[in-house]
């Protein structure tokens, strides 16, 4: 269902270069979501760990061929190739996952900080546009604790519900 309510938005429809994560922990499935993109001539992206600044992200290109490396932190990300690289500046969408998120699109993560430092960037340039991809059970009617670096998404796609949250 998160899929087809994906599909649906025009801003996803008419998006090009599209990062999203392979999937761990229970998160929602994006492969799935990551196929149907590559069968409608989408480019699909996926998030790295930086080698060198610690706590930072970098997107490689995804194909059906990229073979997958398991992290330090026991995810699956493309093994890190320069000319695969995409700047943030290019990138369309960036769909997140998240732990759990509240009514005013606060979200939480796996508490490493890895999107948080990510969507910095979209709150100074607004280069991309950032969604979060959650289950329905992980919306919380109590507002998240929240810190001064955590930085709200304006939509989250639910199997049940589209998210649009004022910012």
């Amino acid at each position: 269902m998160v899929l087809v309510r994906a599909l649906q938005d025009l801003r996803i429809r008419e998006a090009d270069k599209l990062a999203l994560f392979i999937s761990f922990d229970g998160e929602i499935n994006s492969r799935p979501f990551i196929k149907i993109l590559w069968k409608i001539g989408k480019q699909v992206y996926l998030p790295v760990l930086h080698p060198f600044t610690t706590g930072h992200l970098l997107f490689c290109q995804y194909t059906p061929t990229t073979s997958l490396v398991v992290n330090r932190f026991n995810l699956y990300e493309p093994r890190l190739d320069i000319t695969t690289l995409l700047s943030l500046e290019e990138l369309d969408i960036l769909f997140i996952p998240l732990v759990a998120f509240d009514i005013y699109g606060n979200r939480l993560g796996m508490g490493g900080g890895f999107y948080d430092r990510t969507l910095q960037l979209w709150r100074q340039r607004k280069c991309f546009f950032p969604i979060g991809l959650a289950h329905d059970c992980q919306y919380q009617s109590q507002l998240l604790p929240i810190k001064k670096w955590d930085v709200r998404l304006p939509e989250i796609i639910t199997p049940s519900c589209y998210w649009r949250f004022r910012q």
